[in-house]
């Protein structure tokens, strides 16, 4: 017969009841086959939990905050990982349907993986968006100024729209979204969780970190954008288009095609400032709608489209026809973007976020000062910093922006080809942290979780607590279109 030692049994009674602690029910979930895209599937809880709108306001409506949450496969998991996806706007569960299934099916040997629908995004949402009486004309060339007081126009608009459907503006903060991962981890029933987050995911981690301390066990961040970085130096920006020339000019045939990527895009926007040129975009439905081409337009689509260096290069191959004369691939281009007499919209979730994190007047001045010669000048931020004050009380002022400190055990994954959050500010962002890990993934952009397999492996290691070996991780070059 084997005995055991007292102190044996009561550690084997610690651990079966943390193992049936983790077995019970939470409070409304229910099963579901979740079903990814290419016929992939998994087995999962559908949950929610309940919160205010407005904890500042004691009569605030209570919002509903959904998540999906895969098991762990683990006999002995970890705390669960709550994923934040980024926008803001953006949603969780919608992240989890896409290219992104393997890697949240690979982190369920850690814990239980949560899928996250931030308040006013995906499942989470029971708000309007607002379509104003303003517009950017299709035909009519107006002046950026002119463009911005129609914004702040539309803004004040949709502010009275949204109070009239009961919609406390107040409470689209990141702040209260930090205090909603702590609800989320209440009512999950655990000590502490873990945050993987991307983007505007890892400004919202960052200030969970200052909420929740030392409730966060660990952190998987990537394109990190800091507190203080909602607005974007444009001097950035144009730094970022000498790192994609760096990377063309090592595929001979794009460095033969795009030698000069500055000098042409400076070419074209003086030509589209000197004269516009009038598009025919084809329609869906057949025949083509007339469209202005000015050089903001030109700018606005390409902040869109450097994110990722594949998109970024297809957009610096539109400036090369573009300044040889050609307009094939920039109206084919506008039939994706633009839709006939399409009035300005704004969605109250990332209208309110933006503007509530902000940015300091030191700050802003600054960036005003390298937007006045910079390629794309402010239009990668816009309608930011334009409306930053444009709702008084919203800001969440220079205590919030001011970088977390903590021990929290931090990976952080930053691409080179990143135009949207740049290497050299994600490490500001995190400069606190004293157990960061930062990886760089050579020649990745914004969205790099699936750009190579050692991207996972990475943060599995992470996760395991192993001592990550390497600091770089090396991505194919794109291509183009």
């Amino acid at each position: 017969m084997i005995t055991l030692s007292k102190s044996l049994l009561v550690s084997a009674f610690i651990g079966l009841a943390g193992a049936c602690a983790m077995a019970d029910p939470i409070k409304n979930e229910t099963p579901i086959e979740f079903e990814a895209s290419g016929g992939k599937s998994a087995e999962a809880q559908s949950g929610y939990l309940m919160v205010p709108e407005n904890r500042a306001n004691p009569e605030s409506r209570q919002i509903r905050l959904e998540y999906v949450r895969f098991p762990s496969t683990s006999e002995n998991p970890g705390t669960p990982i709550i994923y934040l996806a980024g926008g803001p706007g953006g949603s969780g569960i919608g992240t989890a349907k896409g290219r992104r299934f393997p890697l949240f099916m690979a982190m369920r040997e850690f814990g239980d993986v949560i899928a996250f629908d931030q308040r006013g995004t995906g499942a989470s949402n029971d708000m309007p968006s607002c379509e104003s009486s303003q517009y950017d004309p299709d035909t009519e060339a107006i002046s950026d100024e002119e463009l911005v007081r129609r914004y702040k126009a539309a803004a004040d608009e949709c502010l009275d729209f949204w109070k009239s459907e009961g919609i406390d503006i107040y409470g689209y903060r990141t702040t209260e979204s930090a205090k909603d991962l702590d609800d989320l981890r209440k009512h999950l029933g655990a000590e502490k969780v873990s945050l993987w987050g991307i983007s505007y995911g890892s400004h919202l981690a960052l200030a969970a970190s200052k909420e929740m301390g030392d409730r966060i066990d660990r952190m998987v961040l990537a394109s990190v954008e800091g507190l203080d970085q909602t607005v974007k130096s444009p001097a950035r920006t144009d730094a970022y288009f000498d790192r994609l020339q760096a990377a063309i000019n090592q595929t001979p045939e794009l460095s033969e095609q795009l030698p000069d990527i500055k000098s042409t895009m400076r070419s074209v926007f003086a030509k589209l400032d000197a004269e516009p040129i009038m598009l025919a975009v084809p329609q869906r439905s057949g025949g083509t709608m007339p469209f202005l081409l000015q050089r903001r337009d030109l700018q606005q689509v390409t902040s869109g489209m450097i994110s990722d260096p594949q998109f970024a290069i297809m957009a610096m191959q539109l400036y090369a026809e573009l300044d040889a004369g050609g307009t094939e691939g920039i109206s084919q281009m506008a039939a994706r973007f633009v839709s006939p007499n399409e009035p300005i919209s704004l969605f109250p979730m990332n209208f309110a976020m933006d503007l509530a994190s902000g940015t300091g007047e030191a700050r802003k001045q600054a960036i005003a000062k390298e937007a006045e010669t910079s390629l794309l000048k402010d239009y990668l931020n816009f309608p930011m910093p334009h409306l930053d004050s444009h709702v008084s009380g919203l800001d969440l002022g220079d205590g919030f922006r001011t970088a977390p400190v903590s021990n929290i055990p931090l990976l952080v994954l930053s691409g080179t080809l990143d135009g949207r959050t740049y290497p050299e500010s994600q490490k500001e962002a995190v400069a606190g942290f004293g157990n960061a890990t930062i990886v760089t993934v050579e020649n990745a952009g914004h969205n790099l979780f699936m750009v190579s397999p050692e991207v996972t492996t990475t943060i599995q290691s992470f996760m395991r607590g192993e001592t990550i070996e390497t600091d770089t991780i090396t991505a194919s070059i794109p291509t183009g279109g």
